[in-house]
């Protein structure tokens, strides 16, 4: 990226409090946010080359929109937990991220958070207890199981297409907002009976797993899962 781009971007980022520099092939995070005012709101690093995101960008707290998604990241920064708490969305689809820091677990005013394609071997907890938190998407990592901690999910939706999960635990069935349960392509024989008699949860996807839909349809509590699909479907036509 030339000087006179980067003077532009800059500049007008003073101004709107919004930067994006993706797609610019960059691989060392830029030396003028070393600098830069805390004005901003949106910064979207996405489609670069980054391995690692410094923990200076935690200086940046009033930032609702963060997007590093399509980089090389192997890590979070741990700063963005501790002090960008104003932070409403996060993109970090397509990396090589492992963990997720405990720290965002401080993040109070997430809505969306979009961790898929990434290697997550473990179900990132911390996202338990967000209030505001919406949409929670785990797809495409390698998670092998959605822990009883789960239940203080706040989310209307969990996607946890194609990961390695075989087990679920039944407190899942806790969750007071959870409506869609996207569970493809993973490893599972069964769904806990818990789920789905004693959920809010009305609509599951579970192809592409050990068991059939037919065989899906004879699992205990089944029926009532599906009357609560069906009532939904009715207002929604």
């Amino acid at each position: 990226m030339g000087n006179t781009a980067v003077k532009q971007h800059f500049e007008t980022a003073q101004r709107t409090g919004v930067l994006k520099i993706s797609q610019k092939r960059l691989k060392d995070f830029p030396p003028q946010l070393r600098e830069f005012p805390n004005v901003l709101r949106t910064l979207d690093l996405s489609e670069n080359h980054y391995v690692t995101i410094p923990e200076l960008i935690g200086k940046f707290t009033l930032l609702k929109h963060l997007n590093v998604s399509s980089n090389k990241l192997v890590s979070l920064p741990e700063a963005v937990g501790n002090s960008c708490v104003k932070l409403e969305t996060l993109n970090a689809m397509n990396n090589l991220i492992v963990s997720v820091p405990l720290s965002y677990g401080n993040l109070k005013n997430l809505k969306t958070v979009n961790l898929s394609n990434n290697q997550i071997n473990e179900f990132p907890s911390m996202f338990a207890g967000l209030t505001h938190l919406d949409l929670l998407d785990l797809s495409r990592n390698k998670i092998t199981s959605i822990p009883s901690a789960a239940k203080d999910l706040f989310c209307t939706e969990l996607n946890l297409n194609q990961n390695q999960i075989s087990t679920i635990a039944e407190e899942l069935a806790q969750c007071t907002k959870l409506k869609t349960l996207r569970l493809e392509e993973n490893c599972l024989e069964t769904i806990p009976s818990k789920v789905l008699t004693d959920s809010v949860i009305s609509n599951i996807s579970v192809d592409g797993n050990l068991f059939s839909n037919k065989q899906f349809t004879e699992f205990e509590g089944y029926k009532v899962y599906e009357q609560r699909y069906t009532a939904v479907k009715k207002k929604m036509f």
